[in-house]
């Protein structure tokens, strides 16, 4: 793998020349690899190779995987000033342009959350792939599920089919830490899923199995593979903000709790262990509403 020592080499001159420059002590600078290491982890995961060429939006998305992981504020607060350290000594060095990671807050200071897609948006997401295809019907259900029921992109591509009963109208999710939960998920959802079953599984699936949305060859399908898809169709789309997996499922808290859901039930059909996580969702919905009035109101 030519990517993994190209990221770990990075993180290397990094930290050698902090111990140059500052002397720092071991564990300190262990502390400094591991924040490095796992961030290099997670954009490896999402198809991005390098440190150095990770974007403001990917670097959010990360943020967002620590927040789901319940990691103590201080040790975000330290992984931010390790990334922010790190990206200070690229651009100083002249290795990138701009710094990504710059604008982003301390969750608890300020904003966290890619800016969310409208419903306008969400639409046109739905609608790029061409249904025509088995793959372009499997991608739309995936999709219509994904926005429907606020999942995970793990939960999403691991679902197997006894974990949907149409006749409720809900999905069995196995989340994390093997905590189960029963989502619900809408008409529109459950009507591109029945097509889906119907005209694309069997040509995707000709011997029968039991995973609800293989790939094209039939197997599990790999978190980046989709990821790669909705960026191609955020493409067509003509979206402008950066789209990932957990976009959908950030639309989908965004949009309910505009439409004044309940956040614990919000809560519960995220799987989130903590009301804390989802009230950032709150935030948003305010925020949103605070730019309204001063868009609108003759004295904002």
């Amino acid at each position: 793998m030519v990517s993994h020592a190209h990221s770990s080499d990075e993180i290397d001159t990094y930290l050698e020349s902090l111990w140059l420059e500052r002397g720092l002590a071991e564990n300190t600078l262990s502390a400094y690899r591991r924040d490095l290491t796992d961030t290099s982890k997670a954009l490896r995961a999402m198809g991005i190779n390098q440190l150095s060429t990770a974007e403001e939006a990917d670097l959010l998305e990360v943020l967002n995987q620590r927040q789901e992981r319940h990691l103590s504020p201080r040790s975000t607060a330290r992984w931010l000033s390790t990334l922010k350290g790190f990206y200070r000594h690229l651009v100083l060095k002249q290795q990138i342009a701009a710094d990504p990671i710059q604008q982003i807050r301390h969750p608890k200071l300020g904003r966290a959350l890619p800016s969310a897609l409208s419903t306008l948006q969400v639409e046109a997401l739905l609608e790029a792939p061409d249904v025509s295809t088995p793959l372009g019907l499997r991608d739309r259900a995936m999709l219509e599920v994904l926005y429907a029921s606020g999942l995970r992109i793990t939960e999403l591509v691991t679902l197997e089919l006894a974990n949907v009963n149409q006749r409720q109208g809900v999905i069995r999710v196995m989340g994390k830490g093997g905590k189960e939960r029963l989502v619900p998920t809408g008409e529109a959802a459950l009507d591109w899923l029945a097509r889906y079953l119907r005209d694309a599984r069997p040509e995707l699936l000709p011997q029968g199995g039991s995973m609800l949305f293989p790939s094209r060859r039939g197997a599990v399908m790999a978190r980046q593979t989709f990821w790669h898809a909705i960026k191609r169709y955020a493409f067509h789309a003509g979206i402008e903000q950066k789209v990932s997996p957990h976009t959908l499922r950030h639309a989908f808290a965004t949009h309910l709790v505009d439409n004044g859901a309940d956040l614990r039930a919000v809560q519960m059909m995220l799987g989130h262990a903590d009301l804390s996580t989802t009230q950032i969702y709150t935030h948003v919905a305010n925020q949103r509403l605070k730019n309204l009035v001063l868009q609108h109101h003759p004295r904002g």
